[in-house]
């Protein structure tokens, strides 16, 4: 009798994660609904039990360094389990990275961002040189002779892993390596020194405290240069097929994103191609920092669905004092506020995700709109991640307290996004940046935000313009927090039903909510909220 298994819930697998009401309503309204077929297709196997298994192995165990063959030599390789290979390929052959820039569809970047969200939800850390070669693309625009030799390899969807002569291969990834230990976030006081050649190339040397991804084929690097700061592209192999003097020193050992390798690195004249002009290196690379921020607010978002998912999986099945946990009324509450942040999130990654397709073709209201509110969106989206991860986890009891459950993976993984390309301060500045050098910006932004036609909305964005007539940087954070709710608010007023746009104004807008959630006001229909979201 007590081997008896009742009452444990079942495995969730072969469900399709892209059944998502938020996110395919938003796929159609942000021009990518052509991309539905495909959207459910990566969806079904994202909820596949094998999907799920490279995501455990991944995990389990985490990429090598291997600095020396067996003779001696430099090889400065990273091994990774077969499994990342196995995600790899599928985003690449699905087009998670650049695949969107080789597109003149309208919507190919909204169709993308669908793909990263879902397929994030499986495993999480494979998104770094998924992310990094999408929004390399941006940077390498700003030098036409390299973008014409190196964009076709990153678009291409051909995942080709391994260190061999970049024309040798089908397709290539990129990664990044901006900040150095004096410095960090201040990458001006970078002191990695470019040499220049007299062949158009540069000599690099210095040590990059965090090189993202360094297993990838090419990487924009920041370095001074006689002109001052600037960017360069350093491929891991020359064309003669010999190793560059990129010299991997360790793999950081991370409190989440194990699955991906993160690394130390020294140049020892390192061969490196100028992206731009000499002295506007930030400037060049922050097209690129951007789009990873773009992909933060993503990521963090799939966080929240996969962890909503999870929750109420478990609340649809298992029982306590009598009922499903999913009839008691405290659980039905928390649920209910999961949801919501859960929907604000993707319902603002895919309007963002649309302003960067359609300001990429052109269209400066959406590039001004989209500089605001994603630099306000990077700071609070990605915040809300970590404790969102722990209330979900919370929702399982002490199996989601388990590895088995996948919960404390998502609770490891959810800062990194907050962390990553600029953190919370950081961003928050920016915010306050924009404010100061774009006041067309914030105009967009507001203009964005009034198309709700709502007096909740009105009044918030009263608040708002009252607070940034008299703002200063120790406001920032409380300004991005405000404008992201604010523009949160009136997507769901005009696009999501009535429940969960009511329920959120009262609770994010209007002060009708505690400090954790599942602190509801009464008279919300929950019922609806949580109809949606399962």
């Amino acid at each position: 009798m007590t081997h008896e298994v009742f009452n444990q819930v079942p495995p969730l697998v072969g469900h399709d994660v892209a059944a998502d009401a938020a996110l395919l309503e938003g796929l159609a309204r942000e021009g990518a609904g052509w991309a539905a077929e495909e959207i459910h297709r990566l969806g079904v196997l994202a909820g596949t039990a094998e999907a799920q298994e490279w995501g455990r192995l991944a995990n389990e165990y985490p990429p090598v360094l291997r600095t020396h063959d067996r003779y001696g030599h430099r090889i400065d390789e990273v091994e990774f389990h077969p499994a990342w290979h196995q995600l790899m390929t599928v985003a690449v052959e699905n087009g998670l990275h650049a695949a969107p820039w080789a597109s003149d569809r309208p919507g190919a970047h909204v169709a993308r961002a669908a793909k990263f969200f879902i397929w994030s939800q499986v495993e999480a850390g494979h998104g770094c040189p998924i992310s990094m070669t999408y929004s390399a693309v941006a940077a390498l625009r700003h030098s036409p002779e390299l973008r014409a030799e190196w964009e076709p390899r990153l678009t291409s969807c051909a995942y080709d892993f391994g260190l061999r002569p970049p024309a040798e291969k089908r397709g290539i990834l990129a990664g990044m390596a901006m900040t150095e230990k004096q410095g960090g976030s201040d990458v001006r006081s970078n002191t990695t020194k470019a040499e220049p050649l007299g062949d158009g190339t540069y000599a690099l040397t210095g040590h990059k405290w965090f090189n993202s991804a360094p297993m990838c084929d090419i990487f924009f690097v920041l370095a001074q240069a006689p002109g001052g700061l600037s960017c360069f592209l350093l491929p891991r192999v020359l064309p003669d097929g010999t190793r560059n003097a990129m010299r991997l020193i360790r793999l950081k050992d991370k409190l989440g994103n194990r699955s991906n390798a993160s690394a130390e690195v020294e140049y020892e004249g390192a061969i490196a191609y100028l992206v731009g002009e000499e002295g506007r290196g930030v400037r060049t690379i922050i097209e690129m920092v951007n789009m990873t921020r773009l992909d933060c607010v993503i990521g963090s978002a799939a966080g929240m669905r996969f962890g909503l998912t999870q929750a109420l999986h478990h609340a649809e099945h298992r029982r306590a004092f009598g009922k499903l946990l999913i009839d008691q009324p405290l659980m039905r509450a928390v649920l209910a506020d999961l949801a919501l942040e859960s929907e604000a999130a993707t319902t603002l990654m895919l309007r963002l995700a649309g302003a960067t397709d359609r300001a990429i073709r052109g269209d400066e209201a959406e590039a001004l709109f989209r500089r605001a509110a994603l630099a306000a969106a990077k700071y609070w989206v990605t915040k809300r991640g970590p404790v969102h991860a722990a209330e979900a986890l919370e929702c399982l009891g002490g199996n989601g307290y388990v590895e088995d459950s996948q919960m404390p993976r998502l609770l490891r993984e959810s800062p990194v996004n907050s962390v990553w390309e600029g953190s919370g301060n950081v961003a928050a500045l920016d915010v306050l940046r924009v404010l100061a050098r774009r006041p067309e910006a914030v105009e967009a932004f507001f203009a964005e935000v009034a198309l709700a036609g709502d007096a909740r909305i009105t009044k918030a964005a009263d608040r708002l313009r009252a607070l940034l007539a008299s703002a200063t940087e120790a406001d920032a954070r409380r300004i991005a927090e405000e404008m992201t709710l604010l523009l949160q608010a009136s997507l769901l007023v005009r696009h999501a039903p009535a429940a969960v746009a009511d329920a959120f104004c009262a609770t994010r807008l209007s002060g009708e909510w505690g400090r954790a959630f599942g602190t509801l006001p009464s008279g919300l229909d929950l019922e609806a909220i949580l109809e949606r979201a399962s």
